[in-house]
């Protein structure tokens, strides 16, 4: 209720900077519904590389600092969709008005790091097929989608290999029936078996996200529920339209 009337409704296009190294952090962006957005490293030669990947789960900027300080990676738009975003001068309004919002914020900064950690981790220690099916994984589990809007530069640049090692990959998941590509998107056939090939990575940040913000996020049907909503609200605008990215 302290957010509701700060917050304004905008559509997210894939490739579309929410910000740059050392912009001011001016708004959090919330996706919603399949629209996700990752934080990248950009490298002295010019590769992105992915450190974080959020979706309807979290929020991208002004989620630990106050004030507008300067945002240390590029925050991008990864699979288009809804957001909604409150600029942080409001947002820190809300959460001075309220101990639980604070508290809220401050377990997802906690969930929020303890991913860029596993990223770490999983980026030294798991292999390109491992890490390439934990991402597939991770968007799917994001969106309930599994159709993947994706590309295979798109995603060899966010893992930070070459795409020729992640074409290999994609290859021979194709070959055994797990999934296939079309252009622009890949298409999930059967994510219990392509699970059997990821590293544990997605599933130590679940138990995590679980342990600290138990009880916080809509079971399943009230999301289905509330997508429906927002869905009649959209159709029933009378041709309105939000601001786009």
């Amino acid at each position: 209720m302290l957010l509701e009337p700060f917050l304004q409704e905008m559509h997210g296009e894939t490739g579309a900077i929410l910000a740059e190294p050392g912009d001011p952090v001016q708004y959090a962006y919330f996706p919603c519904g399949p629209a996700l957005a990752s934080f990248v490293i950009v490298m002295d030669d010019g590769r992105a590389v992915e450190t974080a990947l959020i979706g309807r789960e979290g929020a991208v900027g002004g989620i630990v600092s106050q004030g507008r300080l300067p945002a240390y990676a590029r925050a991008i738009v990864q699979f288009p969709g809804p957001f909604l975003r409150i600029s942080i001068g409001d947002l820190e309004y809300a959460k001075a008005r309220s101990l639980t919002l604070r508290y809220l914020f401050a377990r997802y900064a906690d969930c929020l790091l303890a991913q860029v950690f596993q990223s770490v981790a999983c980026n030294a220690a798991h292999s390109i097929e491992q890490r390439t099916v934990k991402w597939l994984l991770a968007a799917i589990d994001r969106t309930g989608d599994h159709q993947v809007p994706l590309t295979q530069e798109q995603l060899a640049g966010m893992l930070g290999v070459g795409r020729s090692y992640v074409s290999r990959v994609m290859q021979s998941l194709r070959a055994s029936g797990l999934l296939e590509t079309r252009r622009g998107s890949v298409c999930i056939r059967d994510a219990e078996r392509l699970a059997s090939l990821s590293c544990g990575c997605n599933d130590a940040l679940k138990r995590h996200f679980d342990l600290v913000l138990a009880g916080v996020y809509p079971t399943c049907i009230e999301s289905t529920a509330q997508r429906l909503a927002m869905a009649n609200d959209v159709n029933g605008s009378n041709g309105a339209t939000g601001a786009h990215l």
